[in-house]
């Protein structure tokens, strides 16, 4: 689950330069507005969201597709939960 997918996705999070507890805020937002089965891209700078994202898609039944650690820029693919 470490690597990138080339997959299109259905909306993308852009949470560069927020901090706790903002991305995961914000992704809770954009997973209620995407349709069930939707993919969402999240970019992230907070090092915590490594611990949070995961905790989230657990926490709620959506699939963690793929998790990215590049130069200090965290990138998510969610696909939200059918209904």
């Amino acid at each position: 689950m470490s690597e990138m997918i080339d997959t299109p996705v259905d909306g993308t999070l852009d949470a560069t330069g927020l901090n706790c507890p903002e991305p995961v805020m914000m992704l809770h937002q954009h997973i209620r507005d995407l349709a069930p089965g939707g993919l969402l891209k999240v970019i992230a700078t907070d090092p915590s969201t490594k611990r949070d994202i995961p905790k989230f898609c657990v926490f709620l039944d959506h699939e963690l597709v793929s998790q990215h650690e590049e130069a200090g820029t965290y990138l998510y693919w969610i696909r939200k939960k059918h209904a």
